[in-house]
């Protein structure tokens, strides 16, 4: 089952770190959130991935085509014109890169990757989030039903903490970052059969409007809701926050050794 992410956004809401990088090359710890993402599916056997590029896709591009270089410690030798790779790590993946143009909407950019999918259900992802979802269980879940996609819901977490307290201003309870309002919301991690893309119109379309909602009123999506840990990375304050559960050693999505 190929994995398909989604990684041609603008980033604008944190622009402070995209202005020459797209959003997934943006990094936690010493790679970027788009490794660890890969990581997380690669850890229950899913290999194959295809990324949909689109601002700033050549960063990706090279990213990929320079791995080794990125990963390794090697030495140069100018004189003999010859490089020698001193320890290295291997991933056991197979990378498609697909340039779906810049302005092109996220269904539309899913619907560009069809050739690649065989017909095949897949697994369908956005390029700044993190989670420790049990993404075997997901798909399990997905094969039980007859839908033709499963979306994962989470519950994320709210922005400020949460404060409860008497009319006299004793405070009785306070929480820092609690859940937010009990509300279930897209936290990406999807599973589609190949049907999905017969919902996508072209180039403009948005995924998550007219297709979800026609695949709504056809009765044929699920939701697989996470309680785990879940966190997209839309802001500085997002991305201070990842990384220091990562140097902390704190990551939940860190299911790998």
């Amino acid at each position: 089952m190929k994995v398909v992410i989604l990684a041609g956004g603008f980033g604008t809401r944190i622009s402070e770190e995209t202005e020459n990088k797209p959003k997934p090359m943006i990094h936690i710890g010493e790679r970027p959130i788009l490794w660890h993402l890969m990581k997380i599916y690669s850890s229950y056997g899913f290999n194959e991935f295809i990324i949909l590029l689109g601002y700033k896709g050549y960063v990706i591009k090279e990213y990929f085509s320079n791995y080794f270089l990125h990963n390794s410690d090697v030495t140069f030798n100018l004189v003999e014109n010859s490089l020698e790779i001193h320890q290295h790590e291997n991933e056991p993946w197979k990378v498609t890169l697909i340039d779906t143009g810049i302005n092109t909407m996220t269904g539309g950019r899913i619907k560009r990757a069809q050739k690649y999918l065989n017909n095949e259900t897949f697994l369908l992802t956005y390029g700044d989030g993190l989670s420790d979802v049990n993404v075997q269980e997901l798909v399990d879940f997905h094969n039980s039903h007859r839908g033709i996609i499963t979306m994962t819901s989470v519950q994320p977490r709210g922005k400020y903490g949460n404060i409860r307290h008497k009319d006299n201003g004793l405070v009785t309870n306070f929480s820092e970052k609690p859940r937010g309002d009990g509300a279930w919301v897209n936290g990406g991690f999807f599973v589609c059969d190949i049907e999905v893309l017969d919902y996508i119109e072209g180039d403009q379309t948005v995924f998550e409007e007219e297709p979800l909602h026609d695949i709504v009123d056809k009765n044929k999506l699920f939701t697989y809701k996470h309680s785990g840990f879940w966190q997209c990375m839309d802001t500085l304050r997002d991305k201070k926050y990842l990384s220091e559960l990562w140097e902390d050693k704190q990551a939940s999505w860190k299911i790998w050794d």
